[in-house]
C-alpha cells in the first residue's frame, strides 16, 4: 500500500458484502493501520487528549478507544497531506469527511467522527496548543439532525403484551415475566442496553419508585419508574426471578436461566422478538420513545436530559421540534388571538 488513502480505499472495498463480525474486524485493522502511521509528535498530542478523557472526563474504556481510532484515522489522513495534527485546516477536515462519504461510510458514523474531532480541537485550543479551531463552521451530516425513530403508544402496548404472554410451562412463564419487566424499565426510564443488564438488586428502590443507573463513564443517576413498570418488576421478582435462578444466587436484577448475567445481545433479541408483530424495534428506539413521549406530554428538555443521562443538553435538543409542535398546538388552543384567527378563517 503506497498511501494511507489507498489503504483505506482497499479496506472499504473489502467491507462491502461481508458479514457484520468480519466488517468490524476489517474496520479495526484499518484503524490500527492509521494509528501505526501516526507521527511521534502527533501521537503525544493525541495521547495527552486521551489521558484527559480518561482521568478528567471519566469516559469508559470503549469510548476512549473510539476516540483513539477516529483521531488516529484523521492523523493518518493528514500525514498523506504532509501535515501535522496541530496544523490541520478547515479544508483538511472537509477533505477527510468527503473521503469517508466517498468510501460509503454512513452519515451517523461521519457525524460521530466529526464530533470526536471537535472535542479534540477544543481541548487543544483551551490548552493553547493551537490558535484556531479547524472544525468551526462545519455542519454535521443532515441525517444526524433528524429525530431518532420512536414508537407510537399503541406499538409500545403491543410489545408489552407480546413479551408478557403467559404459557403453561413454568420456565417459559418466568422468562416472559422477566422480558416484560425489562421492556417496561427500558421504556419507563429510557435506559441503554448496557445500563439495564448491569442493574443490581441493591440499585432498585421499588418502595421509592426509582432505580439507580450507572451510565457512560460510570456516572450515576436516579431514574423514576412508573406504576406499570413497578408492578411488572414486582411480579418478576416475586415469581419469575426465583425460577430462573434455580436456587442459585446473583446480585443482578435481571438474570438468565441458571442465574447468569444477561448479555446485551440477548436484550436486543428480546426486543426484536417482542416487536415481531409490527414495526421492527430496538432497545434504542424504546429509549427515544421514552424521551419523545415525555416531551410530547409537556416535559422540559432539562428533565429529559437528566432522566436519559445526557452529559450535555445539546444532545437532548434533538427533541426540540417535538416540544415546539406541542407549543404551537397549545398556543392555537388557548391563546385568544390564535382562536380568533381560526374562527375568522372558517367559512
Amino acid at each position: 500500500m503506497h498511501t494511507n488513502e489507498t489503504a483505506y480505499s482497499r479496506v472499504f472495498a473489502l467491507i462491502r458484502g461481508t458479514p457484520w463480525r468480519t466488517t468490524v474486524a476489517i474496520y479495526h485493522f484499518a484503524a490500527s493501520h492509521h494509528t501505526e502511521q501516526v507521527k511521534a509528535a502527533d501521537q503525544r498530542v493525541i495521547r495527552s487528549f486521551l489521558d484527559y478523557l480518561k482521568v478528567e472526563k471519566g469516559l469508559a474504556a470503549l469510548s476512549v478507544q473510539a476516540y483513539q481510532s477516529d483521531l488516529g484515522q484523521f492523523a493518518g489522513f493528514l500525514e498523506s497531506r504532509s501535515r501535522d495534527v496541530p496544523q490541520a485546516r478547515r479544508e483538511d477536515v472537509r477533505g477527510f469527511l468527503s473521503q469517508l462519504f466517498a468510501n460509503g461510510v454512513s452519515d451517523r458514523t461521519v457525524a460521530r467522527k466529526l464530533s470526536a474531532l471537535r472535542h479534540f480541537y477544543k481541548y487543544l485550543l483551551l490548552d493553547r496548543v493551537i490558535r484556531h479551531d479547524p472544525t468551526l463552521d462545519i455542519d454535521s451530516p443532515r441525517q444526524w439532525k433528524v429525530l431518532p425513530k420512536s414508537l407510537a403508544g399503541s406499538e409500545i402496548d403491543s410489545m408489552m403484551k407480546s413479551a408478557g404472554a403467559r404459557t403453561d410451562a413454568s420456565l417459559a412463564q418466568a422468562i416472559a415475566q422477566r422480558d416484560q419487566a425489562m421492556l417496561e424499565m427500558l421504556y419507563a426510564g429510557g435506559l441503554r442496553v448496557s445500563e439495564i443488564v448491569n442493574v443490581k438488586l441493591e440499585d432498585l428502590k421499588l418502595d421509592l419508585g426509582h432505580v439507580l443507573v450507572r451510565g457512560k463513564g460510570d456516572k450515576e443517576r436516579l431514574v423514576p419508574l412508573g406504576r406499570t413498570s413497578q408492578q411488572a418488576i414486582r411480579d418478576y421478582m416475586e415469581n419469575g426471578r426465583e425460577k430462573l435462578l434455580n436456587a442459585k444466587l446473583s446480585p443482578m436484577l435481571f438474570v438468565r436461566r441458571g442465574g447468569g448475567k444477561l448479555s446485551r445481545q440477548r436484550v436486543w433479541q428480546m426486543v426484536n422478538t417482542a416487536s415481531a408483530g409490527g414495526r421492527h424495534a430496538s432497545p434504542h428506539m424504546l429509549r427515544h420513545s421514552c424521551a419523545t413521549h415525555m416531551v410530547e406530554n409537556g416535559a422540559d428538555l432539562r428533565t429529559v436530559q437528566t432522566i436519559l443521562g445526557h452529559a450535555d443538553v445539546s444532545t437532548t435538543q434533538v427533541y426540540t421540534h417535538v416540544a415546539l409542535d406541542r407549543l404551537k398546538n397549545v398556543y392555537r388552543q388557548f391563546h385568544p388571538r390564535a382562536k380568533k384567527k381560526v374562527a375568522e378563517q372558517k367559512p
